[in-house]
C-alpha cells in the first residue's frame, strides 16, 4: 500500500529556504497526483499545492504563489516542496497525500483545493518552524 514519508523540515530563521521531500519508498508513484498540506498550531489542515502524476501540472494556493515550488521525480518516487523566503506564519507540520489527476483538473477549474476526505495515504508530516 502506498505510504508517504515526509522529511526536510526543521527550525530555521525567517528569510531562509527549505526543501521538503515526500517519498514513497518501493512504490511506483507515477500513477498518483500528490498534494502538500500544512497544519499550523491550533488550526486546521490547509492545502498548499498539488502536482499531477506525469505532466507536472501544478496548483498553488494564493498565499504561497511565487515563494513555494512543487516538483517531482518519479524515478525516485519523490515529490518535493521548495519553500523560499520563509516567515513565522509558515510554521506548521507539512503533510503530503495522494489524489488523482482528475482531482487536479477539478482543483484547477475550481480555483481551490477539494475537501480533505478526497485525499488518501497521508504521511506522518514534517515540522517546519520559522523563528528568529
Amino acid at each position: 500500500q502506498l505510504q508517504f514519508v515526509e522529511s526536510g523540515g526543521g527550525l530555521v530563521q525567517p528569510g531562509v529556504s527549505l526543501r521538503l521531500s515526500c517519498a514513497a519508498p518501493g512504490f511506483a508513484l507515477d500513477s498518483y497526483a500528490v498534494a502538500w498540506f500544512r497544519q499550523a498550531p491550533g488550526k486546521g489542515h490547509e492545502g498548499v499545492s498539488c502536482i499531477s502524476s506525469r505532466d507536472h501540472m501544478a496548483y498553488y494556493v494564493d498565499s504561497v504563489k511565487g515563494r513555494f515550488t512543487i516538483s517531482r521525480d518519479n524515478a525516485k518516487s519523490t515529490v518535493y516542496l521548495q519553500l523560499n523566503s520563509l516567515t513565522p506564519e509558515n510554521t506548521a507540520v507539512y503533510y503530503c497525500a495522494a489524489l488523482s489527476d482528475r482531482d487536479i483538473t477539478t482543483i484547477q477549474a475550481l480555483g481551490h483545493m477539494i475537501p480533505l476526505h478526497d485525499y488518501k495515504n497521508w504521511g506522518q508530516g514534517t515540522q517546519v518552524t520559522v523563528s528568529s
